[in-house]
Formats: structure tokens, sequence, C-alpha cells
């Protein structure tokens, strides 16, 4: 891990380090292979979070995984994305990873699903955006960012995940697309407790977003950041951790991922990159399952 990326992040958010974080389990559901567990735990600002955990069912817990949901712009979904239970079928890690022996944490990000300002559920509200906008503006308005809340977000998740199933901790990592890629991303660089990464349709330089007009994630949104570092340097910081990068070659968000992977160089990088754009599908889906699954049978 590089550590001086990490340090330079962690300073430069004011994000505190990872500590035990007190959750309540809720209802159980049982389903074909695994049992989906409610999970709420509090933020940094006393916010609930709400996550879904699922666990195998009948057979030894392999290892686990955090799973971010992404954006897509659609607020109203989140954890129950993972679930499967709404949205895009290949989003659906939760059950899949269970089902192969993994236990999976999946919970909203701030302003998603149960964590809007206005309404909870999976029906989207006519002000989600503007919440999801507040959500950065606000804090910018009090010299804090975004990208430290959804990080302390993102360590208190894995804190949740070790703490709820007491696995090794050797075991464990994080995964996401899109916005959920990018989470990961960052979280892997400053968290080392992330064993792998999966980071899908999230690596793009700054200078090829600004070329091309792809927008930046308001996660993003730090002044100063490309002065400091670009996504070459955040994800050698991965290193030598186990790292999976997907990347569409048609897709805006991930359009250089390949030429970021180049500049990082070494072995520890897996790199899938198809011709298709920025919604997964099968083959993608299919094949990070199977990485995440590889990663933790071999620990």
């Amino acid at each position: 891990m590089t550590t001086d990326l990490a340090t330079l992040l962690r300073s430069r958010l004011g994000l505190a380090d990872p500590f035990p974080v007190d959750f309540q389990r809720g209802d159980v559901e049982q389903a074909d292979g695994f049992e989906r567990t409610a999970i709420e735990y509090r933020g940094l600002e006393g916010d609930v979070i709400p996550a879904f955990l699922f666990t195998p069912k009948d057979r030894d817990t392999l290892g686990g995984v955090v799973v971010f949901h992404q954006h897509n712009g659609e607020f109203h979904f989140g954890k129950s994305e993972v679930a499967g239970e709404v949205g895009d079928s290949f989003q659906a890690f939760g059950p899949a990873l269970a089902r192969r022996g993994l236990a999976v944490l999946a919970p909203d990000s701030i302003s998603f699903e149960d964590r809007r300002a206005a309404v909870r559920g999976v029906e989207p509200d006519h002000y989600d955006w503007l919440q999801h906008y507040n959500a950065m503006s606000y804090r910018l308005l009090d010299g804090d960012l975004l990208m430290r809340k959804c990080l302390d977000d993102a360590q208190r998740a894995l804190s949740v995940l070790l703490q709820a199933t007491g696995m090794d901790e050797r075991r464990v990592g994080v995964a996401g697309h899109s916005y959920g890629g990018t989470t990961a991303l960052y979280h892997a660089a400053v968290d080392a407790r992330c064993r792998f990464a999966c980071v899908s349709g999230a690596v793009c330089s700054f200078e090829t977003r600004r070329r091309e007009g792809t927008g930046i994630l308001l996660f993003e949104a730090v002044p100063g950041l490309a002065r400091l570092m670009d996504h070459h340097d955040v994800l050698a910081a991965l290193g030598p951790r186990p790292t999976l990068v997907v990347s569409g070659a048609m897709d805006k968000y991930s359009r250089d991922a390949d030429q970021v992977v180049a500049r990082v160089g070494g072995d520890f990088i897996t790199e899938l990159r198809v011709d298709g754009g920025h919604a997964l599908d099968k083959e993608r889906f299919d094949a990070i399952v199977e990485w995440i699954v590889g990663r933790v049978a071999e620990r």
C-alpha cells in the first residue's frame, strides 16, 4: 500500500481511523442458499445507515466483501438493487456471492434509498437529485466534504461486516460498479483492512474526463484533488493487494481505464476490458463474481 497517498488523502479529508461500530440486527429473510439480515448502525453525524447482510446457508463462510451500490441517477435504489429486488439484475451481487460462500454487506449510500432526506423505500421522489446535491453543498458550506462522509461510512461498513461475521480479517475486501466502484477505489486506498478490491466502471483519468466533458461525481468534488493525485495514483495505492479493474471501451466513465492501469504497472492488477458500454452485462457480472470468490478461496 502506498502509505504516502493514504496519509495524504486522510489528512486532506480529515478522515478518522477505522474503529469498532455498534450495530443492530433486524429481520432475517430466508432465501435459496442464503439468509438476508437487516442491519442498522450509526454514521459519524449520528445518522442511521441501513444495510443488508447476506450470509451463506448450510455451508462454511469463505470470506466477505462490502458491495457498494451504483448511482445510475436512481437515488431510490441502493441496497435493494444489490439484493436483486429492484433495478438491474447484473447488480445483484449479494445473492450471487452469498450462494458461493461469501458474506456480503450492502449499505445504502447517503441520499440513496432509505437514506434519502424526504422519503424512504424504492420509489423515486421529485427531489431525489436535489437531496444528493445538498449532501455535497451543505458540507462545503461547513468546510466539510462529501468524500469524507462517504469514506467514513465505508470504513464503518467494513467494521460491521467483520464484527457481524467474526471472520478472518485476511479474507475481506470491497467491490462496486460505477459510483460503487469509485467508493471501493478510494476506500481501499485509505483502509488497509481491504485485502482485495474490485473496481468496475469507475477508473478514468481526470484529464480524459475534462477533455470529453464527462461529469465528475459529487463524491470526488474535493477542491484541489486533481493537483494532488489522479486515478493512477489512487489505483497504485491498492498494491500489492489483488485488484480487479473492469471497464468498457465504449464507457465514458472508464474510457481510458486500460491506459490508467498501464501507468500503474505491477502484477497485483487483473484487468477485464470489454467492448461494451457502462452498464454491466452477464460477462462482466459473472467475471466479477468468479474473481471475488477466487480471492477469498486462495487466502
